[in-house]
């Protein structure tokens, strides 16, 4: 079952199983690498709780909450 990624706490980690809805900020995610199978994770949240920072394909990216509501996530374990 997908939850989304603003879901997660620090040291959770998944796999990207798509988006609540396609639209410009999800083209935009993909274009940064968040896409339908990679791995994902999260690092931590800033003290006042967005932005968001991530680990996908590699790399550290911080993300709005609002966009990271909308990336569906499975397979949620614990780092």
């Amino acid at each position: 079952m997908s939850c989304p990624l603003n879901d997660l706490k620090p040291g959770q980690s998944g796999t990207v199983s798509g988006f609540a809805k396609l639209d410009d900020g999800a083209e935009h995610l993909m274009q940064m690498g968040v896409l339908e199978g990679a791995d994902i994770s999260v690092l931590r949240y800033a003290p006042t709780g967005d932005p968001v920072e991530i680990r996908v394909m590699g790399y550290s990216l911080s993300l709005r909450l609002a966009d990271a509501a909308n990336v569906l996530v499975d397979n949620v374990t614990k780092s």
